[in-house]
């Protein structure tokens, strides 16, 4: 199961995560992936400067806004699960 964690602080919510959670979610469901990708709200993660904090198993990913979010989903979550 892989996990993903998406910053909802301050600072990522004033930059829309909450936008990146929604297409997170809809293209999880999009894809059939409820039983392999876990999708938590995380508060800071100290990484501000770099965009919305994202996080898949752990690892950073860097520079996740709600318009390229599609983009890093596709990039950086889905092939982790295929």
């Amino acid at each position: 199961m892989v996990e993903v964690c998406v910053c909802v602080g301050s600072s990522c919510h004033m930059k829309g995560s909450y936008q990146v959670i929604k297409t997170f979610q809809e293209l999880i469901k999009k894809l059939s992936l409820e039983d392999k990708i876990t999708l938590k709200a995380a508060f800071c993660m100290g990484r501000c400067v770099n965009g919305i904090a994202v996080s898949v198993d752990g690892e950073p990913i860097d520079h996740v806004g709600f318009i390229n979010a599609e983009q890093v989903f596709y990039d950086q979550i889905y092939p982790k699960v295929r």
